[in-house]
């Protein structure tokens, strides 16, 4: 892996939850692995393990699965059974997923999206992980530092900043728990003039710059592995599983909220 120094081009200027009626849903033992949250759920019918991402707009069913099942269209409408919560006829695209699956050690059947999240409280633990979903206001009370929680193009987006040696950007970051790279900067804000390649810096290359720091709830990280993207919506850039695997977060989603507590 390439280490590179990220530089910005431009400065950016964009810019502990307590829920009532502690009814208990479901949980789910998870995996970390190649910086993604990885859960057993059942899609359309289909038991397997998937990627979960805040961070993904439309829940997906992996091509290669669906065609294994004899699923030949690309979109299709079923439910999506989680931590022992449904969400009935979610709509479904099936689409090939080797590019987000392939350092996995084991097979992923597809990716469970912020669509089929939105309707409930999810809360991600990295150490041990452990995922714990709740209908609308039935979550018990969890400690830590309240973000506001927002949407940019179907994904939720909370602030945060980055900063290399000389400046700091800090705006909306997607908040994604299925994304493998600990951070990507919109390359209107950020480039990386000594790569050599940098297409590279990009979802589909293999290079990872260096960011001096990442600041995030009040913490901050330094010498944060970083790529580059294109820009995509209103958003400085997108908080991966390499960072929030630092703290356990507990998504609010109908209440508008992310609470965050550190890992100590």
């Amino acid at each position: 892996m390439a280490r590179l120094d990220l530089t910005f081009s431009a400065l950016g200027a964009v810019l502990g939850g307590l829920a009532a009626g502690p009814t208990w849903a479901g949980e789910a033992a998870c995996r970390f692995e190649g910086g993604v949250i990885v859960v057993p759920a059942v899609m359309a019918g289909i038991a397997g393990d998937y990627i979960l991402d805040t961070g993904t707009a439309q829940t997906t069913l992996h091509e290669t699965k669906a065609q294994t099942e004899g699923i030949a269209a690309d979109s299709l409408t079923g439910e999506v059974r989680l931590a022992g919560l449904t969400a009935p006829d979610a709509g479904l695209k099936v689409a090939d997923l080797d590019l987000r699956t392939w350092n996995l050690p084991t097979p992923v059947a597809g990716v469970i999206g912020a669509d089929v999240l939105k309707a409930w409280v999810v809360e991600v633990n990295y150490a041990p992980c452990r995922v714990r979903v709740w209908p609308a206001g039935q979550a018990p009370s969890f400690r830590g530092r309240r973000l506001h929680l927002t949407w940019d193009l179907g994904r939720p987006v909370a602030k945060a900043a980055v900063s290399d040696e000389d400046h700091e950007i800090s705006g909306r970051f997607v908040i994604a728990t299925g994304s493998n790279v600990p951070v990507r900067l919109a390359d209107d804000l950020a480039q990386a003039p000594g790569a050599a390649r940098s297409d590279e810096l990009y979802p589909n290359g293999v290079w990872m710059a260096r960011l001096a720091g990442v600041r995030f709830a009040g913490v901050e990280g330094r010498d944060v592995a970083a790529g580059l993207m294109k820009p995509e919506g209103e958003v400085a850039g997108v908080l991966g599983g390499e960072v929030l695997a630092h703290f356990r977060l507990r998504f609010d989603f109908p209440a508008g909220r992310l609470t965050v507590a550190p890992i100590r």
